[in-house]
């Protein structure tokens, strides 16, 4: 009896521990983490729908093209070049998987002399495309607090 009592205490307690030990108890289940930003404009694909659009509005833009130098960027940058780009460095700065390979923005943009106003005016296409997508307000914010975080890499010109 004694012998059936070891046996079972050798072969049951060790597969007791080993079932709790690789158990997840309920309790200590992390909740589920929030989608990237990425995740939540719906991938690359809706990021690249929104960069076409605001891309368009960018290249109209009375106040944008009254800038000499950004004009003659936009006449030198292809702009299907431009929007590819933008859309990686979208993609990358929600989290995505894709890779953004471009310059900085401080070294992009010096020569451009951009000021407050042309800041404005970009800010205000951004907002229209995001409307027109119909991109939550939450993830709107946080989109621009990602490009607002560029802002002193772009804007160069006082006043103006």
């Amino acid at each position: 009896m004694l012998t059936k009592r070891f046996f079972f205490a050798w072969i049951f307690f060790p597969l007791t521990a080993l079932t709790l030990w690789n158990a997840t108890p309920t309790f200590a289940q992390q909740p589920a983490q929030e989608k990237s930003l990425y995740d939540r404009l719906g991938g690359v694909y809706a990021i690249a729908t929104v960069v076409d659009d605001f891309i368009e509005r960018l290249l109209v833009n009375d106040i944008l093209n009254a800038n000499p130098k950004i004009k003659e960027a936009r006449d030198r940058v292809p702009r299907a070049g431009l929007k590819f780009r933008l859309t990686a460095m979208v993609a990358q700065v929600t989290g995505g998987p894709e890779t953004y390979a471009g310059r900085n923005m401080k070294d992009s943009h010096a020569h451009l002399n951009i000021s407050e106003k042309e800041w404005q005016a970009m800010a205000a296409d951004f907002k229209l495309s995001l409307d027109k997508f119909k991109v939550p307000a939450k993830e709107q914010g946080e989109l621009f607090a990602i490009v607002e975080s560029t802002k002193k890499d772009i804007v160069t010109v006082a006043g103006k």
